[in-house]
């Protein structure tokens, strides 16, 4: 699949705040891409650690956004969009690492495919090892209950990248770690949703673009790496927090209202289950972050009762009908190659 002449312009939207050192670490690899019309835009949340300084003095090609505060990702993204000029919009995290002929084997799947809205790479940790990382991996997919997993991670068990998942496939999100996006297809979905303000925000987009008939895919001929943990690392309670909460709001807000009513009350139990289990092992701060993250559910439930699908809407069901928790933990399944593939949605993780 060889990107067509002219290349359609793509546009790398990078959000950072007082992250100095990563981009020091990370953006000379995005600068040295091969990709021949390449726009690279740094949306800056109001640092003050003399990120943009450097970055201007350093790379006076690249488009500097200054925001007048801290948005986050959510919002800082949406803010720089309208300055992106590409076909094609990236959306790349400050601490990923990238080889330099990453984005011509993405732009050259997107171009043959026009029925993709989404496509990631893989995904791997930083480090001698080739080893999926948590953020992504090689494809993002949601149980019945909502839990998010991916090709090459369940919960905490990351596998190494054995070329167990090189064969390109769709899967249900791609990660907001590196996620190339179709610029028409954000016309009619909208970017992210600034409600969930960071985490989950991607998967929502990719269900959005899903219910208006788009693709979300996986291109396993491009490699990044990914430090990860750089807003908020794995277990803080805040992290945990906008997790549940979000997971919450992102099923209510895209499940059809009867699928909520139905799985709702199992999903409780399952939370009420990973509460007990925090308390017991003394994760207090968890465990009340849990607590937190349903009463501000509840509370922003009437917020997103717009949104939900109506009996007439297209319907994109979650696509593994099991329990993860119960294959994980109860079963033993610990690598997304022993999951049922019947328990998948015929469409979910099918083949190119």
């Amino acid at each position: 699949m060889p990107v067509p002449s002219p290349p359609p312009r793509v546009s790398v939207i990078i959000v950072t705040w007082n992250a100095r050192s990563l981009l020091e670490r990370c953006l000379p690899t995005v600068a040295a891409s091969t990709y021949p019309d390449l726009e690279i835009i740094l949306a800056d949340n109001a640092s003050t650690d003399g990120s943009a300084e450097w970055v201007a003095r350093s790379f006076p090609g690249i488009r500097i956004v200054r925001h007048p505060e801290n948005w986050a990702f959510c919002r800082g993204n949406n803010e720089a969009l309208p300055y992106a000029t590409g076909k094609y919009v990236l959306l790349l995290n400050n601490d990923v690492l990238v080889p330099p002929g990453w984005l011509e084997p993405l732009v050259a799947r997107m171009e043959a495919e026009p029925a993709l809205g989404a496509l990631q790479p893989k995904l791997l940790q930083v480090g001698p090892r080739a080893r999926f990382e948590y953020a992504g991996a090689a494809g993002g997919f949601l149980d019945r209950h909502g839990y998010p997993f991916t090709r090459g991670r369940l919960f905490d068990t990351m596998e190494d990248d054995e070329g167990q998942y090189d064969a390109a496939r769709y899967a249900f999100w791609a990660s907001g770690a590196a996620l190339l996006l179709r610029r028409s297809a954000l016309e009619t979905t909208g970017l992210l949703d600034e409600r969930f303000y960071m985490h989950m925000e991607e998967i929502d987009l990719c269900w959005r673009l899903q219910r208006h008939g788009y693709r979300v895919g996986v291109e396993p001929r491009v490699a990044v790496r990914h430090i990860g943990g750089g807003s908020l690392p794995r277990g803080d309670a805040r992290k945990v927090y906008l997790n549940f909460r979000n997971n919450l709001l992102l099923l209510y807000k895209n499940l059809p209202p009867d699928v909520w009513r139905r799985r709702f009350p199992e999903r409780l139990l399952l939370d009420g289950l990973a509460l007990l289990r925090a308390v017991a092992t003394g994760r207090l701060g968890e465990a009340g972050a849990i607590l937190r993250a349903y009463a501000d559910a509840h509370r922003m439930k009437p917020a997103f009762a717009t949104d939900r699908p109506r009996p007439t809407d297209r319907v994109v069901p979650l696509p593994y009908r099991g329990s993860i928790v119960v294959d994980y933990f109860l079963r033993g399944r610990r690598r997304f190659r022993d999951l049922p593939p019947e328990c998948f949605e015929p469409t979910a993780s099918e083949p190119v």
